[in-house]
């Protein structure tokens, strides 16, 4: 699976781009705030639907703009699809493969698979568990459409229960409707999490050998599924919590609280790890996320690199770079230093700078 092409109409800080991508390495360099990662925000946007900023569409839109267009063609299994993104600010987005139509977005997923990986993804084992149930969703979200519908529809449903739980304030008459939603919330709510262990199952087949290689031999981590009903089932605990819902006008119970740990030994490295045992245990799920959908979907994703190589010392640099010398790759920097020149074999090299992208290869 590979990135043919990317063009962007009024996207962001790009009135017009046109670029042809290599099936190997691409790089963007350029300074800060020149549009290096909007471009693999729009790559990413053309698979999934969503920017991996959480960004809305009407904000994607070019300043002074009421519309933009994001055209991706795609090869996969030695056949061409074309993917045209219409993002508007007033409606919902308009996607069409191969010119036709799609009446809903999560017909897209699955056309391609995207790894993103940023600078802020190495802070995902020591920031809060938003950003660990996101990562799981995300990927899960790309693999598998009836997770994506599971998940929208206990979305749905949460936001409704929320609703409710703050006019019970004023009407508590409404108290009896809970059980309604409450039905609802558990049915959604456990195909969910079952996904989500299910996930983390083949992520911990994985994760063990890289990490331990990594470290240079000396931990291997794990990774356990938290729930926030405990040793509950979901029904129970919400009906356990529902004052304190009540009193809070909040879902306290389900997989929107729930958590993942990563675990080396005894150590909880997001409790008690090292800045250092914390990022090696991100890069470690970054790699890990690779080689499961690699064998998910017999093929392989595309990899979008977004400033990562600065972040990261020599060792994990290599270790990374080793690993996906088989894949297509598309890596933002703000320099071409000496390491990437001399250590990294690149196939395109592109300049962005203001919203203009020049090949200088």
């Amino acid at each position: 699976m590979v990135i043919k092409s990317l063009k962007l109409k009024n996207y962001r800080n790009y009135e017009f781009l046109d670029v042809t991508f290599d099936p190997k390495t691409n790089i963007l360099y350029g300074d800060n705030a020149q549009g290096k990662t909007n471009i693999l925000e729009a790559l990413y946007l053309s698979g999934t639907t969503k920017s991996h900023r959480g960004t809305k569409d009407r904000d994607m839109i070019r300043f002074s703009c009421d519309e933009s267009h994001i055209e991706t063609v795609v090869e996969k299994h030695g056949a061409q699809f074309q993917i045209d993104m219409h993002l508007k600010k007033n409606s919902p987005k308009g996607i069409a493969i191969n010119k036709i139509p799609i009446r809903k977005a999560a017909d897209l997923f699955g056309m391609i698979h995207f790894v993103f990986f940023s600078p802020e993804d190495l802070n995902i084992i020591k920031d809060g568990p938003s950003g660990r149930r996101r990562f799981v969703d995300l990927e899960l979200s790309q693999l598998d459409k009836v997770y994506l519908s599971n998940l929208s529809n206990y979305n749905r449903v949460i936001n409704q229960r929320n609703s409710l739980l703050k006019n019970i304030g004023n009407q508590r008459e409404l108290i009896e409707t809970l059980d309604i939603w409450d039905l609802q919330l558990a049915e959604y709510g456990n195909k969910v999490m079952e996904a989500r262990e299910k996930f983390l199952t083949k992520i911990n087949a994985i994760i063990s050998d890289i990490h331990y290689k990594l470290t240079g031999g000396k931990e291997r981590i794990s990774l356990t599924y938290e729930k926030s009903n405990g040793c509950l089932s979901l029904e129970q605990a919400l009906q356990k919590n529902r004052e304190r819902d009540i009193r809070m006008r909040s879902t306290s119970v389900g997989p929107h609280r729930d958590d993942i740990c990563f675990m080396s030994g005894a150590l909880d490295i997001r409790k008690f790890g090292s800045q250092g045992q914390q990022r090696t245990a991100a890069l470690s799920l970054k790699l890990s996320e690779i080689e499961l959908v690699k064998e998910l979907i017999q093929d392989t994703p595309v990899l979008l690199l977004d400033d990562v190589l600065s972040e990261l010392d020599k060792h994990r640099q290599n270790y990374l770079l080793d690993s996906i010398h088989d894949i297509q790759t598309v890596i933002t920097c703000t320099g071409l230093d000496e390491f990437v020149n001399n250590r990294f074999s690149i196939n395109k090299i592109f300049h962005v700078k203001n919203g203009q992208v020049a090949k200088e290869n």
